[in-house]
């Protein structure tokens, strides 16, 4: 049978005064830096879940509409980047 505190993430380091002085400015960067990844993940981790159960069809049909606005909007812009180019060229012609 498996323990309720097996469960649960071991306590962060204690920060007392004693255990200050133990560590390096180094020691210190890393947990610093294992606390900031732990607040990222668990930042991540409900967006993740909510992801996972969102059907796949709805994430499809909604990269598709994204993939349809993007290619308008890639061809908007080479016909208008053409446009400028052929008035230059007529403007130049003159």
């Amino acid at each position: 049978m498996a323990s309720s505190h097996a469960s649960h993430p071991p306590p962060p380091p204690s920060t007392s005064h004693s255990t200050a002085e133990t560590l390096t400015p180094l020691e210190e960067e890393v947990l610093r830096e294992y606390a900031a990844l732990l607040e990222n993940l668990n930042t991540l981790s409900p967006l993740l879940a909510s992801l996972s159960t969102t059907p796949t069809a709805q994430v499809l049909d909604g990269l598709r509409l994204l993939e349809r606005k993007t290619s308008l909007v890639s061809t908007l812009l080479k016909a208008s980047v053409y446009s400028i180019v052929l008035q230059q060229e007529m403007l130049e012609g003159e």
